[in-house]
């Protein structure tokens, strides 16, 4: 299984969003899983799209993620073998020249419609003749390229839609080079997994007909046809694709404390007969990988379930686990991690139990005579119910009446950890101190 070889191939002309970081996930998963290798390729034939930030920030995203590659190409730098190829697949007849403009072609695809056709296209370029195409090009028609794709039944066993059948006849020439020259996705894309020895393709179930297509061109040139997986595309809790869920992307994720585990976690189960659990590591969740529990049902992705997951992991977090990323001691993480959300937010709460806070004094009778009833050190997480209960028997109160203000004056925040949890941490003093309106 050494020779297994899988590619993540981004377009940089945006940010790694959650879709295209869940075919990343698969690709590496799958390739860790048969002991292959991951490649990272920079589709940017796209000149004008195409920018060194989003690249950057696709490389960032997968390393963060743990998902790293062995090895790397980029299209831009491979011209002249597409030119290679093309060359040779226009002398054969496969590549063929078409002179219609986008108009035109508008046009026929609804008169087919009209006549209850299937909108493909007719390959009227081949009939052209040569005085034909001389006045096209004084027009200054610049043509666009198709490749001719052979009659008969195109079939692949996916690995996870099962046996895929197409027959040639109901497809359209697919147009592989703009009328500018500039390659299209498809037939670049065959020859890198050509020459790149790649053995296995998993993407979106959106390239279904792509494959179809693809597999004649990887027959026409000569090359193995990879096997595939179409993984069923994500969609958003009102159940359609959603701009809003197009635009969520790692770095925004990364941003707001969402754990890399978490995000790879969630997406791998998601859609599946498992359940979403939590894995240590990227090793672990590949060996669990099985496309045979995966549905085939559009997934719904949601932000709100990621982030309920992302707070399980961090308070199941060992200081091990942390430490290298905060600036707490372990007994300080330990009390703290079953309240937090993000791992971040711990140094948020240091600064609150060690710094000089401004108290927010709401009720000054009752912090007044809750700072007479503290009770003497050593405290621990009894103390609190303990004083409270005291407070109770001077007082007519109870619940947010009696532990807000009591709150807002020992840690000046609306809400936050328990202050049983946060009582011992911040110490008699300090609480004293802040309970009379004193900074401490």
């Amino acid at each position: 299984m050494s020779d297994i070889k899988v590619r993540f191939a981004p377009s940089p002309t945006g940010h790694m969003h959650i879709g295209n970081t869940r075919t990343a996930l698969f690709n590496w998963l799958l390739a860790y899983k048969l002991k292959g290798k991951f490649m990272l390729r920079i589709d940017d034939t796209d000149k004008e799209r195409s920018k060194e930030e989003y690249e950057i920030g696709i490389r960032d995203a997968l390393q963060w993620l743990g998902l790293v590659w062995s090895s790397e190409a980029r299209q831009s730098e491979r011209q002249e073998r597409y030119q290679e190829i093309t060359a040779k697949l226009i002398q054969d007849g496969l590549i063929y020249p078409c002179y219609e403009t986008p108009e035109e072609l508008e046009l026929m695809r609804k008169t087919m419609l009209a006549k209850g056709k299937p909108p493909i296209y007719d390959r009227r370029a081949l009939q052209l003749t040569k005085e034909q195409i001389h006045i096209y090009e004084r027009e200054g028609r610049r043509p666009h390229y198709r490749f001719k794709l052979s009659t008969g039944d195109i079939a692949w066993d996916d690995m996870i839609r099962g046996h895929c059948h197409y027959t040639a006849e109901n497809l359209s020439d697919p147009v592989v080079i703009r009328a500018d020259g500039s390659y299209l996705y498809h037939l670049p894309s065959v020859i890198d997994d050509i020459d790149f020895s790649i053995t296995h393709i998993v993407r979106g179930e959106d390239h279904v007909t792509n494959t179809a297509s693809q597999i004649r061109m990887f027959e026409a040139i000569g090359g193995k046809v990879p096997t595939f997986a179409h993984l069923p595309l994500l969609t958003g809790k009102e159940g359609k694709l959603s701009k809003r869920l197009g635009s969520i992307g790692v770095a925004e994720l990364r941003s707001q404390g969402i754990e890399p585990m978490a995000i790879c976690s969630y997406l791998a189960k998601l859609g599946s007969s498992e359940a979403i659990i939590p894995y240590e590591n990227l090793q672990s969740l590949a060996l669990s990988l099985d496309f045979s529990k995966l549905g085939r049902s559009q997934p719904k992705f949601s932000e709100e379930d990621l982030r309920h997951f992302n707070t399980h992991i961090v308070r199941n977090l060992t200081f091990d686990q942390v430490k290298n990323r905060i600036n707490v001691d372990e007994c300080f993480w330990n009390t703290i991690k079953g309240n937090l959300d993000v791992v971040q937010d711990v140094e948020q709460w240091q600064s609150i139990c060690r710094n000089v806070v401004a108290p927010i004094i709401e009720d000054e009778d009752l912090t007044k005579l809750a700072a007479q009833l503290l009770p003497e050190e050593p405290w621990n997480q009894e103390t609190f119910n303990n004083w409270i209960n005291e407070i109770k028997t001077k007082i007519d109160r109870k619940g947010k009446a009696l532990f807000h203000p009591l709150r807002k004056a020992i840690t000046g925040m609306d809400n936050g950890p328990e202050l049983k949890v946060l009582l011992p941490l911040i110490g008699r003093q300090k609480v004293y101190n802040r309970l009379l309106g004193i900074k401490a």
